[in-house]
């Protein structure tokens, strides 16, 4: 297993009342994160609001969290888009910002087909020398990379791994089953982490570990120890937490959930709005049900 390790955090982006990036919290929330089980954090993938980042904003939110850090935790940029000459300087751009590693994304809008993912990923990886890591999130961008085309890509020395987060069981066996030995699948859904550990996953790309990582850390161990009924308790006491967090697009229920447990880290951009009334309220009846784990 890459030195990532099991449970990775894409962590939130805090922004200040009217917006601006909040690097301040930045720092203070990826050192909780640590605090309770993060391994490596994600900044500035999907759940950091990456489309409404602009490319200096990103960079500033990198240097503030690997800052936070330091050699503590591996900090990975989710730094590509649509575009590949814009997602190669990007990643450039971490590289000299001393960042661990690369979140490349599945790219949405524009649709490209399995020769064309192969391509756009290819010519990202071969202008960095950082570790990176795909991920397939067909939710977002409409478009499926399928386990050939992963399993392709799984050739490039410096693409260590996956965040899958199809959903899809018998995709993910496939990779898991046919990937060479040094490259790594983790879930991209919370809820999906045991299933795909069960297949011979290592872990979890995680929202839901801003709150509850301890006990995800701890789910984990018992997972990759063999304890299966430890494993499925825990797992089954934070499902409704997963499920609530994902009741209006993310990071807009994380955000919510944040500010209840008493760790404001700001409003979403537009065009994500503030959480519904009917939604905020069952969050917050669930946060009083669940052992939060983020010291605050």
């Amino acid at each position: 297993m890459h030195s990532f390790g099991r449970l990775i955090t894409a962590m939130a982006s805090p922004m200040k009342p009217n917006g601006d990036i909040d690097l301040d919290t930045t720092k203070n929330l990826a050192q909780k994160l640590v605090q309770s089980g993060t391994e490596s954090i994600v900044s500035t993938g999907t759940t950091g609001e990456s489309p409404t980042l602009s490319s200096v904003e990103q960079i500033e939110i990198w240097k503030a969290t690997k800052n936070a850090v330091g050699k503590s935790i591996p900090v990975i940029a989710g730094a590509t888009n649509n575009n590949t000459a814009e997602s190669i300087n990007l990643c450039q751009e971490a590289e000299r910002a001393d960042l661990d590693g690369l979140l490349l994304t599945v790219p949405a809008y524009n649709k490209p087909t399995q020769q064309g993912l192969i391509a756009h990923f290819t010519a990202i990886a071969k202008a960095t020398s950082l570790p990176c890591l795909l991920y397939n999130v067909p939710s977002r961008t409409a478009l499926n990379m399928d386990a050939t085309t992963t399993l392709e890509l799984a050739k490039i020395p410096n693409i260590i791994g996956i965040k899958e987060a199809s959903g899809d069981l018998s995709q993910i066996k496939t990779i898991i089953d046919n990937a060479p030995n040094d490259f790594d699948v983790w879930s991209g859904n919370d809820s999906d982490t045991l299933p795909i550990m069960q297949i011979g996953g290592v872990g979890i790309v995680s929202v839901a570990s801003h709150l509850v990582g301890t006990q995800i850390s701890e789910m984990i161990d018992f997972q990759t120890n063999g304890h299966l009924s430890e494993a499925t308790n825990i797992n089954n006491k934070i499902m409704p937490l997963y499920d609530l967090l994902f009741s209006e697009t993310s990071p807009t229920p994380l955000k919510y959930a944040l500010d209840k447990i008493g760790f404001s880290i700001g409003p979403t951009r537009m065009p994500l709005i503030q959480i519904s009334n009917e939604n905020g309220i069952l969050i917050e009846n669930e946060l009083g049900k669940q052992k939060i784990d983020l010291p605050v």
